[in-house]
């Protein structure tokens, strides 16, 4: 049967005129201890060092014979309370790997034992089986320090001698393979490596304001709550008390340690997002940063929803900030004490900037306010200002006719015409067409975990198939160049095969979008399928694709297309309506009226979001079909077509 060690350490009795006392870490450890007695079926074998034993020595002797004695599937478990401190490195080679210039260290009651060395130490025991955690509730332990009034800092300052104390393991040897790969300890510390971590009093009682944060989540847990969701909801928790301290989980990579429960178990897949209560209310831990729309009105359209055993409920974003989006739960209560997982289900997309210019740009501007859904203005579109024209796509109006032009001033389409308010209408739909266009081709979620696990391969087809034939190589300008063969007369379109290659060691879903120089998109190469993990998806299941000329464009020599096949991985399944586009066809509104159509190419998303979860989920297909996609990332992949221009004596 597993066996659990915990070792416990609390120092508040520091030596007088060296460190300042502190006042509630044995309160940490006893409160430490209780929680994991009450969690345990069985008694762990507990070490407890306070005050005056717990030297470096007693300290590095009890992880090593003690926390040692966990074999395979037992769990080691070890919590600080107590100083910590940073002081300058003393070595070349110790700047190598203190990107900080510093080095971080507990400070026991004789002197500091050095994060670097801990994590030796612990690293150790979890390369024989078990499975080993550790909370540290002192200054600067995302590294691997607490200061005095209503809230006191546990920080002690370096003495000169530390800077000759050894700081690390010894080197590894070349061969040993990828440490990322070896066993590993996972760490919850009460702030980052360059933070100072508090201690207050709750109920009258002195405990470190990460400790009582990280009780409490603990204590609010469900059963088979992850280290990650423990360290959200306790991260919330700090921030009501402490705005300047961040707690840290490490490693923090998906699917690693710090997504299996708490002490020990299988892992479970990551949540892309965490949903938790702070200090400014419901909020969602990804912003900005991660792709989300800033600023004044772009939170409207981004919505997440609750996965996992909680599937369902959904929340709304209200304010997007850089690194979290305060949400409002969609009528559902959510319980502060915890954290929840959550996806995408629904985000904003920003919007094309245009300038319009000339005599007629007001008559375009009228019909622009009214080409939204309800005769409102268009979500996809809005008229600039003019004050950064760099970023801005222009409309030049004049002499009966509306040049739409791109960024670099060349034509985006062939002009249209401009007499009277149908006109206007149709330079207005162009407009949005394009704006619904772009979106799709700038669609990215640079941040996440999934960025390059799936690649995108074009193989050419000859006489002997594809097999064992090299792929097309980008040119220097980064596209995929295939060419016709064949002579003047008898021009013959490139073949390929399409292969799409899944490297993680999971299943995840893609879906291959084929965004056209005619400005259509359609999902008719790749629709949408889970690969197997370390597999291959094959588009048109394997079949040959024919590169060819658009109907109406000459195969003539120096004639090209382009295409840009957008890549769209996911965990889960993604609505694929969004990423379908007619080409651009300037007499469209006039079939669809002689064919008494009501629906359009703008009909299919007409707020401006792209809906990423899956529609119209029928109650006994279960909740997982109205979830999000859960993590998701895209790229994309530019492949020019090209009729090589005549070559010879009289080129």
């Amino acid at each position: 049967m597993a066996k659990v060690y915990a070792l416990f350490v609390g120092i508040d009795d520091y030596p007088a005129g060296r460190w300042a006392k502190l006042g509630g870490c044995l309160n940490d450890i006893e409160a430490g201890r209780r929680w994991l007695e009450e969690r345990l079926d069985a008694p762990p074998a507990v070490r407890v060092l306070t005050d005056r034993g717990a030297t470096v020595a007693a300290v590095t002797d009890a992880i090593t014979r003690h926390l040692g004695k966990a074999g395979p599937g037992d769990k080691a478990f070890l919590w600080f309370s107590g100083h910590g401190t940073e002081y300058d490195v003393s070595s070349p080679a110790e700047r190598f790997v203190e990107a900080t210039g510093k080095c971080q260290a507990l400070v026991c009651s004789d002197g500091p034992l050095p994060d670097k060395r801990l994590g030796a130490l612990l690293d150790g025991i979890a390369a024989r089986g078990a499975h080993v955690s550790a909370v540290l509730d002192c200054c600067f332990s995302g590294g691997a320090t607490r200061d005095p009034v209503d809230a006191v800092a546990r920080y002690a300052p370096p003495l000169p001698e530390w800077t000759t104390l050894p700081q690390h393991a010894p080197p590894a040897a070349r061969d040993t393979g990828d440490p990322a790969r070896g066993p590993r300890h996972v760490l919850l510390a009460g702030c980052r490596l360059d933070q100072r971590a508090y201690e207050r009093k709750y109920g009258g009682r002195a405990h470190g304001v990460f400790t009582h944060a990280l009780l409490g989540a603990l204590r609010a847990a469900p059963p088979g709550a992850t280290y990650r969701e423990v360290l959200a909801a306790a991260h919330a928790r700090v921030q009501t008390d402490e705005r300047f301290q961040h707690p840290v989980l490490a490693p923090a990579d998906p699917g690693g340690i710090a997504d299996t429960p708490v002490l020990g178990g299988a892992v479970r897949p990551p949540a892309p997002h965490l949903l938790r209560y702070g200090p400014d209310g419901w909020e969602v831990d990804c912003g900005g940063v991660h792709g989300l729309r800033a600023g004044a009105g772009a939170a409207r359209g981004t919505a997440f929803t609750v996965t996992g055993d909680h599937g369902g409920p959904a929340v709304r974003a209200r304010e997007v900030h850089p690194t979290r989006t305060l949400v409002t739960p969609d009528g559902w209560t959510p319980d502060r004490a915890r954290a929840y997982p959550v996806a995408p289900s629904s985000l904003a997309l920003p919007p094309l900037a245009v300038r319009l210019e000339g005599p007629d740009a007001k008559a375009v501007a009228r019909a622009l306010a009214t080409a939204g859904p309800g005769g409102r203005p268009s979500p996809f579109v809005r008229v600039g200002d003019g004050a950064h024209p760099d970023g801005l796509r222009r409309v030049v109006t004049g002499g009966g006719r509306a040049h739409i032009l791109r960024r670099d001033g060349s034509p985006a389409v062939d002009p249209l015409p401009l007499t009277g308010p149908a006109d206007a209408r149709r330079v207005a739909r162009c407009l949005v067409h394009l704006a619904r266009w772009h979106q799709l081709h700038a669609l990215d979620n640079p941040a996440s975990p999934l960025a390059g696990l799936v690649r995108v391969e074009v193989v050419p087809w000859g006489r002997w198939g594809a097999y064992g034939r090299a792929s097309v190589a980008p040119d220097a300008t980064g596209d995929l160049v295939c060419r016709y063969s064949g002579g003047p007369g008898c021009p013959r379109p490139p073949e390929v095969t399409i292969r799409i290659h899944n490297h993680a060691n999971r299943a995840l879903w893609a879906v291959l979008i084929d965004l056209t120089d005619t400005y259509a998109a359609r999902t008719h190469l790749y629709p949408g399928h889970f690969i197997g993990a370390r597999r291959t998806g094959h588009v048109f299941d394997g079949e040959v694709v024919e590169l060819s000329l658009p109907p109406g464009r000459a195969e003539k020599p120096g004639a090209e297309a382009r295409d840009w096949l957008k890549l769209v991985v996911a965990e889960n399944e993604i609505n694929t309506a969004p990423f379908r586009l007619e080409r651009w066809d300037p007499y469209a509104d006039a079939h669809e009226s002689a064919r008494g159509d009501t629906a359009g190419p703008d009909h299919d998303a007409p707020d401006g979001v792209l809906h990423l979860a899956v529609p119209g989920a029928d109650r006994d297909l279960g909740p997982s079909r109205r979830r999000g996609p859960g993590q998701w990332w895209a790229t994309t992949v530019p492949v020019r077509t090209v009729v090589p221009p005549l070559t010879g004596r009289g080129a």
